[in-house]
């Protein structure tokens, strides 16, 4: 059992022919995703070869659900084309869009999330500028390296990529039911909330990580939602206790505004909740070594 990304999820990848797309397709096979194919309007109807596994091109994403039952899209697509794209996925009610591509302008963002709400919200988009999301030992939907840890018991959510690959890499021996990246963008379509939620009703999910960073208010919002909502034990990290007041962070989405948003205060506000948080990475893996123990 996992969430939104299963075995026998079906994925498609828009963008499959260019290099990013092509590199990532050939990671997801071999990590035993169902790749059933891929879009890109200019070569549809040829096929791509991937070390002996030949996949459709298909004109659009209607086209490949159509013609593969496709479930799923990893979008590989350069920022300028990224709303498009989208907004193709959305058209064709897709269930699950995960947008990998960093850079998006935060409007379009904004537009494709407005544009997804006003059809009905049936595709859930994961991202932008995010790794993706991998059910270990079933499926991998993006740029999560597919060795790191077995299929397990913990759930884990994570605004980071780099944070969520070393979570994963400390729980190893312990493993996970799936790993969300939501991406760090300040508009980004699934939240913390969303996976929670999801993890909670989960059967096979015992614990969640969940990783956030400073900057807006998100992780607030999510201690809010698990101490009405959440019974099961969440341990917690956010990145950014030793960052300079002020200073804008890598991620558009940490920004500090006066004292809100701080390291301190989502710490403060998870505990709360009654999560434990962790000062560093390795303390937060120590913390969920305990609960699974």
């Amino acid at each position: 059992m996992a969430i939104w990304l299963t075995k026998d999820s079906k994925v498609i990848v828009q963008g499959i022919t260019g290099g990013e797309g092509s590199k990532h397709t050939r990671r997801m096979l071999a990590a035993g995703t169902n790749v059933v194919g891929g879009t890109n309007p200019r070569k549809a109807g040829t096929k791509v070869d991937f070390d002996g596994t030949e996949l459709p091109v298909f004109a659009t994403v209607a086209e490949a659900m159509k013609e593969t039952g496709a479930d799923v899209s990893v979008i590989f697509v350069p920022p300028a084309g990224t709303k498009a794209a989208v907004i193709e996925a959305i058209d064709a009610e897709i269930p699950l869009a995960v947008v990998i591509t960093e850079g998006v302008p935060v409007q379009d963002s904004a537009s494709f999330w407005a544009y997804n709400v006003a059809k009905g919200g049936k595709t859930r988009i994961i991202g932008p500028n995010c790794p993706g999301i991998a059910s270990p030992g079933a499926s991998n939907a993006g740029i999560i390296p597919a060795d790191i840890t077995p299929q397990g018991r913990i759930g884990l959510v994570s605004k980071s990529g780099t944070l969520t690959y070393q979570l994963m890499y400390e729980l190893r021996d312990f493993g996970f039911s799936t790993a969300v990246g939501i991406g760090g963008d300040p508009i980004i379509g699934t939240t913390h909330i969303d996976a929670l939620k999801a993890f909670q009703e989960d059967p096979d999910t015992d614990a969640i990580v969940m990783i956030g960073e400073i900057g807006g208010d998100a992780e607030e919002r999510a201690a809010e939602f698990i101490k009405a909502n959440v019974t099961k034990p969440v341990v917690g990290y956010i990145a950014g206790f030793t960052a300079p007041p002020g200073k804008t962070m890598g991620h558009a989405g940490a920004i500090i505004s006066g004292s809100a948003g701080t390291a301190d205060a989502k710490k403060a506000a998870l505990e709360a909740a009654g999560v434990k948080v962790g000062k560093t990475p390795s303390e937060t893996a120590r913390l969920m070594r305990e609960v699974m123990s």
